[in-house]
């Protein structure tokens, strides 16, 4: 019996051909994985330049979230 490794051509085409496939049949999946990944991405960046920056009332923030 043949072993397969991911050092062999043949394996590393079958895994990019499936991925292909997968991206092109559940486009929505991946839409969704990268909007929720961004989202993070942005939150982690707000919350290190919030960690540098004045206390605001919580007053304030609610009334600026409303606008």
């Amino acid at each position: 019996m043949a072993t397969l490794s991911l050092d062999d051509r043949h394996t590393k085409d079958l895994i990019k051909q499936a991925l292909l496939e997968l991206f092109q049949e559940r486009r929505d999946l991946f839409h969704d994985l990268f909007e929720e990944l961004l989202e993070d991405v942005g939150f982690a960046n707000a919350m290190r330049e919030g960690e540098d920056s004045e206390v605001v009332d919580e007053k304030e923030v609610m009334k600026a979230l409303r606008a």
